[in-house]
């Protein structure tokens, strides 16, 4: 049976890759696809999503949900520190965007709360940006969160500290009031930190175990993509790889048997003039916090990225 899939993202350069990866596997039924502010403005998201899809020109199109809403003015938002120097300009490295608006957008968290209204507890929703969306979606329908099958979320850390702070993973950091409300909410989620995430990474000789075909418009834009991302990651970071790990997370999705989990207790700082967006995890011997989500402590990042090459290579052959 597929996953029926819903996707809340801020498209940066490994955002696409991931919503390309989705759009392309077989084992996927992308719904739906909405825009947040995060990495890029919510007016860029938009425009984001829109090339992603359009470009890929998928059997199925997901439905788009369109960002109104911005991040905090008083907050520096995550695309101050992570784009243009490791996006480019628009999020999407060498890959141009259209400026074309939809012609009747609708706002991410009203698409959110109709596709899982449509699918009762069938709906598996991905994080891959800040919560902003989520709150507004139960804003509008209370039980949003009860009625998805399950939610899975790429954000926060354990023990390996924050990107944007040193205390503080971007998602969270964007929006910790938002994070805080759904981590420590009753229903069941699962959350894929930086911890993790960052041990998937791509190298320039991974580029070789990559499907090339000039007349395909996968290759087309990965190569507009990973590029791009692998020369700033080089020049910018120091390192000779880019971390896949918004790929990362939605392979915990559909290869569950690559990660290992445990329950864990978390919840967010709001206030901490150093600690703002840190997510603080009870891990005494004998904590007194309950147990409110589960974690994913473990990859086999050799496996996630024979996923990611696979489905790639399996979308460009079925072209042929």
């Amino acid at each position: 049976m597929k996953h029926k899939l819903v996707i809340d993202a801020d498209p940066g350069i490994v955002d696409a890759l991931a919503l390309i990866v989705a759009m392309l596997d077989p084992e996927i039924d992308l719904l739906a696809i909405t825009g947040s502010p995060g990495v890029v403005s919510g007016m860029q998201a938009n425009h984001n999503i829109q090339t992603i899809v359009s470009r890929l020109d998928p059997v199925k199109y997901p439905r788009i949900g369109s960002c109104e809403s911005q991040l905090k003015p008083s907050i520096p938002t995550l695309r101050d520190i992570a784009t243009p120097l490791l996006n480019g300009e628009t999020g999407l490295g060498d890959c141009p965007t259209t400026a074309v608006s939809l012609a009747s957008p609708h706002a991410s968290a009203k698409v959110l709360v109709d596709v899982v209204r449509g699918n009762p507890r069938e709906v598996t929703l991905l994080t891959l940006g800040p919560l902003t969306n989520i709150t507004l979606a139960c804003e509008l329908h209370p039980t949003f969160l009860s009625e998805l099958k399950s939610l899975v979320c790429l954000a926060g850390s354990i023990v390996k500290g924050g990107d944007v702070t040193a205390s503080a993973e971007g998602n969270v950091y964007a929006d910790p009031e938002s994070a805080r409300t759904i981590f420590t909410s009753s229903i069941h989620k699962t959350l894929i930190p930086l911890d993790v995430a960052s041990q998937l990474v791509l190298t320039f000789s991974d580029m070789n175990r990559l499907p090339h075909d000039p007349h395909s418009r996968i290759t087309e834009m990965i190569d507009q993509l990973l590029p791009f991302a692998l020369r700033s990651a080089r020049r910018h970071l120091g390192q000779e790889g880019i971390e896949l790990r918004e790929v990362a997370a939605l392979a915990a999705i559909t290869r569950p048997q690559l990660f290992s989990r445990k329950v864990m207790a978390v919840d967010v700082e709001t206030q901490g003039e150093l600690t703002r967006g840190m997510t603080v995890f009870d891990r005494r011997g004998h904590r007194n916090w309950l147990g409110n989500i589960d974690v994913v402590h473990e990859i086999d990042a050799d496996k996630v990225l024979d996923y990611f090459t696979g489905v790639l290579w399996n979308a460009l052959e079925n072209q042929s």
